[in-house]
């Protein structure tokens, strides 16, 4: 898509697949209920501390009442969508074609697989009323800016962004305090982002952000698995 210009016919084309890769995410989430969002590194290890604090959030977020949503891969994604489901809550991924095939993990209630990064970015914005950040590469990092610039510009609310792993994001967190500094941004914009090595403090912030905020309630358990219409499903007993 991104080679440079293309025949007609072939743009057209790539506009059709665009079409169908959002009117496939569209009608696979759309009953999915408000969501909370978890991004972070495919390549993290069972073993690793990181995983288990994904798993942590991913349980912690479904007792909350939200869904959980990942980009549906292994790590840090399956993590998250591995605590959502051994607690109870609904879990799913927005899953992206590779050259070397991500393969859906085991823990989906839900899943969509897309052709393009930015038809699943806008995806995993749109259903989402918090996003937490892991430790991760260049796709993580650019989820996590997606996401401060979406709200920095008021293009999207401001739903709270909750970053985990202090140690991991130091010298991210110093440059956003160097930008503020020299006025590239807001000193208000430091507020937009929340960092944490707490599952329970982060917990708290999320239920601070964007439960009482936005509305949010609680119904029914027998409402579930699709619920919508910006209601949260009663916790796990």
């Amino acid at each position: 898509m991104l080679e440079g210009p293309h025949s007609r016919f072939d743009e057209l084309f790539t506009l059709f697949r665009v079409m169908a890769d959002f009117l496939r995410g569209f009608r696979t989430l759309h009953f999915v209920g408000p969501c909370v969002t978890v991004f972070g590194s495919a390549r993290i290890q069972p073993e690793s501390r990181y995983y288990e604090m994904a798993r942590a959030i991913g349980a912690g977020i479904a007792r909350l009442g939200f869904t959980i949503m990942t980009g549906g891969g292994p790590g840090i994604m399956e993590a998250a969508n591995r605590g959502a489901k051994e607690a109870g809550g609904c879990s799913v991924g927005c899953n992206i074609k590779l050259p070397q095939e991500q393969v859906p993990n085991d823990y989906l209630d839900r899943c969509v697989t897309l052709n393009y990064f930015f038809v699943r970015k806008t995806l995993l914005v749109k259903y989402s009323y918090a996003f937490v950040v892991l430790p991760g590469g260049a796709g993580t990092l650019d989820e996590l800016f997606e996401a401060i610039t979406l709200i920095q510009t008021g293009k999207t609310r401001n739903f709270p962004i909750v970053v985990m792993g202090i140690e991991y994001w130091r010298d991210l967190t110093s440059l956003l305090q160097k930008m503020a500094e020299q006025e590239m941004i807001a000193r208000a914009d430091l507020d937009l982002v929340y960092v944490t090595d707490s599952v329970e403090a982060a917990l708290e912030h999320i239920r601070e952000k964007a439960i009482e905020p936005f509305g949010l309630r609680r119904v029914a358990r027998q409402h579930l698995p699709w619920l919508g219409e910006r209601r949260l499903p009663a916790a796990t007993p």
